[in-house]
Order: C-alpha cells, then structure tokens, then sequence
C-alpha cells in the first residue's frame, strides 16, 4: 500500500517590496520573523490585500548606480527633447566617467548625442539634471547634476533641466575624478488597487498575493545638517507618532515648541520631510502625502526613500517604523573605546579631548550633527572622568509637564547626556541651575508634588509657585520638611531620582554634573 503524503499549501506575499514564500496561514508576526523586515515593537504595519498590479504608462524614475553608491532621478513631466533622449538612449550613459566636478556641479562625459545647444547661461536648481555639450559640440555632451542653484553656460539645450536628484544626493558630494557611473536602471512603477488595512494586530493572518509594509526609511538631506539631528531626535526610539492626519501630510508633533534652524527652501513633493520653523506649530515634523509648494516656515530636512505606501494608508493615533539614511551618529555616554569602535565602522576619525583616560565618558562631541561628521570625517570628542556622569531615572508618568522643561532645559530632548552646573552646595543639599533658560517659555505649574516626605536622591525643581522657578535640587537625606531646592512642598516638583547618589560626594561648587538617563528603570 502506498503511503500518502501530505503536502502544506504555500501563499506568495510581497514584504516591503520583496516577494516572499510563506506556509498558508503565517500571521504577520511570523512573516515579519522570517523575512527579518525592520519593525519597531507597538507601531502600525500596512497591509494591501487582493493586490491587482499594472505597470505604469510612463517610466518617471531612474536608478544610476556609480562608484560612490546609487541615487535615484525623477524625469519632470514634459515631452521636451532632452527627455525623449533620455528615455531613448540612457542606458548607453552607462560606463561614464566623471569628467570634472567643482562647486556647482558634477559632470559625466563626454558621450555624442543630437543635443542641440544654445548659447547662453542656463539656470540650474540645486539637484537638476541636464545635458550640456561642452564647446556647443554635441559630440562633447556631458550629463551634468547641479550641487547648487547656479546659472552658467553649459551648452545646454534650449529647454534646460529635464528632471532632479531625489534620493541618493549625499552620493553626489562624493564623486570625483576616478568615479564614474557604472549602470543606469528605469525603476519600474506598479500601480496596486486592492482593499488596505492600516493594523497592530501581528496575529493576522495573511492571505495570499498581499503586500505588506513595515516601515518607512527617510534619507535626510544633505543641506539640512540641523534639521536631520531635530528629526534624529523625534525618531530617536525608532517611530513617527502619527497625532495629525491630513489629506497632505501626516505629522507628528513629539517636539512642538523646540526650535529648529530654517535651511532648506525646497518645494515639499510627496515624501518630503519637513520640519516647521516659526509660528504656531515650531518643532512638528511633517511627511507629504501629496505636492505641495515650497514655504519660508517649513525647512525641507528629508525625503521618504521606502515606505510611502504606509505613509499614505497612515491613521491619527497610531505610531510608524521609523529607519533613517544615514543614522545618527552620536557617542555621548559612550567610552572612547567603544566610540572608536563606533566612528571607524564609519570611516570617521576619533580625536580625543578632555579626559582621556580609560575611565572616560564622553559628553561633547564636535560637529555635533551627524551629516557634518560624515563630510568631514573627523569629531573631537571631549571627555570627563565616568565620576561625573550619573544615571538618572525620570517619573514621566507623574511629572510629564515639568519633565519637558527639565529635559528642554539640560538638552535631553536631542542628546543622550545632558550638563547641570552645580551652583551651591550645602549641609545635605545640591542645587543646580541649567545653562538654558527654559523657564522663559515652558510652563512650570506644580505637579507631582510631595505630601509627607522628600526621599534621598530625588531630583525636584522648583515650580511657579516661587521666585526661584527652574532651580533644580537633590537632598542626600530624606527631609519632611522641604523639598530638594529647599522651597516648600507646595513649590517643589519631583521629577526623578539619582540612581547613583554616591557620585553626588565628588562634586564641588562651579563642577558639571552630567547626567544621563537609566535604561532599566533605575535598577
């Protein structure tokens, strides 16, 4: 008798654009396991089911992969020669060196096509592409990608730039002499109709020839070096809290209020990232669902690379994964062992500062942005002995109002570490006073106030309701009389406690206490 043997059915899904094979019945979660998609715990994934597809009419985008890495251009909608010629003969630019490169441009070339040039400066934007014939031979044409907004005279065609850099524009700060472009790719458009769900539930199960999106990757844009650490910030636990939805944009509002530096005025097409400078709504940061026009309020900071498809199916209330291209690069709280471990992986050189011994945490670090450190390859790290960086624990279930003061004020809403100058010491108590005036422009009312008893080693700051607001203390015994800043209780907010008190004995009058926050709830 022959024995039968039972076969599992297999579905085909598509996860974050890679089509995968799955035993039917796999929930999200084991899709998300197999597969390794990027996910943050808690956030909102997207899911297209009963996915129709068909290839878009018109081929927009362009992958041109070079020695440096790969950028992405978008072809403008026109039907002009320069773009006839593009889509006819691109892949022949294939193999081309860079010819010469300065300030305003890089330029591929030579290469012989039917350019027509026309004499006279041509206005370029920042990140424009277009063919130029070097001499008005078009037998000398180059492929030039402006790095600035520029006029000159390239020999280009009468209708000028035929499309832009959208992705990838750190690659072309890199290029010189000896690199070239290896290939060139169309990046084919499929446009997918279906029913979509927006969830958290991972235990779904997933159907057959659905599409799945886990998260969504912002590559951060070269001419916004401060506004990449403000959204490096917002996204620092890895999610984009959604608490605006629009037919435009989603936003997330983590840090209204905080200041950011105006830098990029950029037309916000879908997928821009932008931040708002001035005005009502300072420190929000916003991702467009459609195009919208450039504004002297919102600083361009970024743009989505992966993912637009879970930006546009977003809801209010639910949170996003959130990866960044580059990521952060920061080493405060680390040792400079671990920081040089950290900065070679990178090709940035470690130059130490301060304290250097082996016992030393770093608290500064200089460039303190990311996208500067990677042009320059180089931070200076300054460094203090690990005496004087202490461990705190923050009550933001009980303080959260005072806490976004406290941590404004000492730097903690953008940095891991953040300095308290110690201003007087005395019997058992430490007063420190933040360089930052926050108090000007956040709100200190009480909240979490004691009643009987302030214990050993709690951090409390002094509220409205006393002329010394923003005064920050910790007693070393407990007191049932006054809290840490030696006001009343009615004036005086806990905030936290040191997790480590006995670094508090080596501090003296006019020292910096660092502080930074515990990991693991204090223990």
């Amino acid at each position: 008798m022959q024995e039968a043997t039972e076969t599992a059915e297999e579905i085909h899904v598509q996860i974050n654009g890679q089509s995968v094979t799955l035993p039917e019945g796999t929930s999200i979660r084991d899709a998300i396991d197999i597969s390794n998609a990027p996910y943050q715990d808690g956030t909102a994934i997207g899911v297209i089911r009963n996915v129709e597809s068909r290839k878009a009419d018109v081929i927009k985008g362009y992958t041109v992969h070079t020695s440096q890495g790969d950028l992405k251009i978008e072809l403008y909608d026109d039907t002009s020669d320069s773009i006839r010629r593009w889509s006819e003969h691109f892949r022949d630019y294939g193999d081309t060196p860079v010819r010469w490169t300065d300030n305003n441009a890089v330029a591929f070339g030579p290469m012989e096509t039917d350019v027509v040039p026309v004499r006279g400066a041509v206005d370029l934007g920042i990140y424009e592409v277009l063919f130029g014939a070097g001499g008005f031979d078009p037998k000398n044409t180059h492929l030039i990608f402006s790095l600035i907004s520029h006029s000159s005279e390239y020999g280009a065609p009468a209708e000028g730039p035929f499309g832009s850099v959208v992705s990838g524009r750190g690659v072309l700060n890199r290029l010189g002499r000896g690199d070239r472009i290896l290939a060139i790719e169309p990046v084919i458009e499929w446009e997918e109709t279906g029913e979509h769900i927006f969830i958290t539930d991972l235990d779904t199960v997933l159907e057959a020839d659905c599409s799945i999106f886990t998260y969504v990757d912002v590559e951060m844009d070269p001419l916004a070096p401060e506004g990449a650490e403000h959204f490096f910030a917002l996204v620092r636990d890895g999610t984009f809290d959604i608490d605006l939805v629009s037919s435009s944009f989603i936003a997330d509002s983590s840090l209204h209020g905080e200041m950011c530096t105006y830098e990029n005025f950029e037309p916000r097409d879908t997928g821009t990232v932008w931040v708002r400078t001035v005005g009502y709504g300072t420190g929000k940061a916003f991702i467009a669902r459609d195009d919208r026009t450039a504004s002297i309020m919102h600083s361009v900071v970024g743009r989505v690379s992966d993912g637009m498809e879970l930006i546009r199916m977003a809801e209010s209330g639910y949170s996003i994964t959130i990866r960044t291209t580059p990521q952060q690069v920061m080493v405060l709280g680390m040792g400079f062992r671990e920081a040089s471990e950290r900065l070679s992986s990178l090709g940035v050189e470690l130059v130490r500062d301060g304290y250097v011994e082996d016992d030393a945490v770093i608290v500064q670090q200089t460039p303190n942005n990311t996208l500067d450190i990677l042009r320059g390859k180089k931070v200076t790290a300054q460094g203090v002995p690990g005496s004087k960086l202490v461990k705190i624990q923050l009550y933001d279930d009980r303080a959260p109002k005072t806490l976004d003061f406290f941590r404004h004020a000492i730097g903690l809403q953008f940095k891991p570490v953040g300095p308290l100058p110690v201003m007087m010491i005395y019997e058992n108590t430490y007063l420190f006073k933040a360089e930052r005036k926050a108090e000007v422009y956040k709100e200190i009312m009480p909240e979490n106030v004691p009643q009987n008893n302030v214990l050993a080693g709690e951090i409390g700051v002094t509220n409205q309701a006393a002329k010394r607001v923003g005064m920050v203390g910790v007693k070393t015994k407990d007191d049932p009389l006054f809290g840490p800043t030696g006001e009343k209780f009615s004036s005086t907010n806990i905030v936290g406690r040191i997790v480590e008190p006995e670094k508090l004995a080596g501090l003296k009058d006019g020292d910096i206490m660092y502080v930074i926050e515990s990991q693991d709830d204090g223990q």
